[in-house]
């Protein structure tokens, strides 16, 4: 099955579980996104006669908001329900639009698969917007730009073909590159023809005309721009040529853009002068996903992606698992040993479990990408009677798995970590001693989940997302230097319901080395 489809096909999976005038672009907005539209600010769906929401007051919201009764909102739009997810439709209360946007920005959980989880959740969850503004589409376009951010493009489309790709120009600009980061520009082009309302950008009409096979259209398009000054030197270069690439014929790249956009990747891909998306921000990674780069980008891609817990595990099976390695060193020893490692288990060859575990354990803890892997095999590896040196891993890939507390009891924990380790994913540490530090911290956490009061104000306010997304924070803080942080989020984690979260969290944070 081509890599395409696949990822189409696994499109939610590793998911656990302004002013009304004038609106500037959200918090959170992206620099590479392209000028993709003619007015790419989007207006705001602003209720004329309302009184404008400011701050003044103090820091807290005000107790007493309006809006128009029956008036739906883009910004409530998801694609997980409450009974999915388990968080309350109510989800934001009383809170700031402004403080979610920032908080939602701020937010890195690269080293944490099982909080990188739990931002997804967040991002996709259908959920009334904040109290304090009217129908809108800030807060959506706050949480599809965190999307693009982290690289999680599939679910970012998924959002954008919830509210409609062409319900404002803001939500079509992000559609649009979206489409071209996937290879499905030819879509996005069909749509900007049939809106015409958009307001197509010069480069972007032409590059859906040439697309289209109108190059007369894009050429006079161009043409005449040109003429006009309404179009740069660089960029009227870069259009030449993508158009007629046997002009140039003197091999010299077009300057390359700052900052580098979806189209202008897509421009200079199709002159022949493809870039490296390794070099580009996570989302652009996507790109060389595509049946048509070769298998070395793809994997690389496919790595990092999984790093950033934006692609569902199986398309890294699929994508190790496609070809035998024509080379040494670096990636191609992962491949190698991942391939022995799943032909040993799809034999149920016992000893050549043995012999490939280890191996394809410390190539895969060298990438990073122990939770995928836990994902991929921890349910039949944990099946399996194997030597010490094998049990114990399969052991730590049991702990990082979805099914943690059923899987991990099958091995009998006998060093004092291990025994740590098997009551985290049971959840009760009493009588259980803390052999390191960050066990230290973990188990104040388990012990009394108490409240911050700061977190208590929130939660008396309902701003329950805004609490989880300060919690997460507090753990990630918290493993970079003062580990009453991870004590605190893991707390609040606990306390609000979230028990999965906060276990696989913990146990993450003692099985993953990501703390230098």
């Amino acid at each position: 099955m081509p890599i395409d489809t696949v990822r189409r096909l696994t499109l939610v999976m590793g998911l656990a579980l302004g002013s009304p005038a004038l609106a500037e672009a959200p918090l959170s907005a992206i620099d590479w996104l392209s000028e993709s539209l003619v007015t790419p600010a989007a207006q705001p769906l602003a209720n004329p006669g309302e009184p404008a929401v400011t701050d003044e007051g103090g820091a807290l919201p005000e107790d007493v908001t309006t809006s128009v009764l029956g008036q739906s909102s883009l910004d409530s739009i998801g694609i997980l329900p409450p009974q999915i997810t388990g968080l309350p439709r109510n989800l934001w209360g009383l809170g700031r639009a402004s403080d979610i946007e920032t908080l939602l920005a701020e937010q890195d959980p690269q080293d944490l698969p099982a909080l990188q989880g739990l931002l997804l959740t967040l991002l996709l969850a259908e959920a009334e917007p904040p109290s304090d503004v009217p129908p809108g589409e800030n807060l959506l376009l706050a949480r599809i730009d965190k999307l693009l951010a982290i690289g999680a493009l599939d679910q970012a489309r998924a959002l954008l073909d919830a509210a409609g790709p062409t319900a404002s120009p803001e939500l079509f600009r992000r559609y649009f590159d979206v489409a071209l980061l996937i290879g499905d520009e030819g879509r996005a082009c069909n749509f900007l023809r049939d809106a015409p309302g958009l307001s197509p950008a010069l480069p972007t009409r032409v590059f859906c005309l040439a697309r289209a096979g109108d190059f007369d259209a894009a050429g006079l398009t161009l043409d005449t721009a040109r003429s006009l000054g309404t179009v740069s030197p660089e960029n009227a270069a870069l259009l030449d040529r993508f158009m007629n690439p046997e002009l140039d014929e003197t091999d010299i790249a077009p300057t390359l853009p700052n900052p580098i956009t979806p189209l202008t990747m897509r421009l200079f891909e199709a002159i022949g002068e493809p870039m490296v998306g390794a070099t580009l921000p996570v989302a652009f990674s996507y790109a060389d996903l595509s049946d048509s780069a070769g298998w070395k980008a793809q994997l690389e891609a496919a790595e990092r992606l999984s790093r950033a817990g934006a692609i569902a595990p199986n398309l890294l099976l699929g994508l190790y698992t496609s070809q035998k390695p024509a080379a040494s060193g670096g990636i191609w020893d992962r491949v190698a040993a991942f391939q022995k490692l799943d032909q040993a288990v799809t034999a149920g060859d016992l000893r050549a479990i043995e012999q490939a575990l280890p191996a394809a354990w410390i190539e895969m803890t060298a990438a990073e990408l122990e939770v995928p892997l836990a994902s991929i095999y921890a349910d039949k590896l944990s099946k399996m009677t194997l030597g010490p040196e094998a049990a114990e891993i399969v052991f730590q890939i049991s702990l990082l798995s979805s099914d943690y507390e059923s899987l991990s009891a099958a091995r009998a924990a006998t060093s004092p970590r291990d025994q740590f380790l098997a009551a985290l994913a049971k959840g009760n540490l009493n009588g259980v001693t803390a052999p390191e530090p960050m066990a230290v911290a973990i188990s104040a956490g388990f012990a009394d989940p108490t409240l911050p009061d700061d977190f208590q104000i929130m939660l008396d306010q309902k701003r329950i997302g805004e609490v989880i997304l300060l919690a997460m924070s507090r753990i990630e803080h918290g493993t970079a230097g003062d580990l009453r942080g991870v004590t605190e989020g893991l707390s609040v984690l606990r306390h609000i319901g979230l028990e999965d979260a906060a276990r696989r969290t913990a146990l993450e944070l003692m099985l993953l080395d990501r703390r230098g």
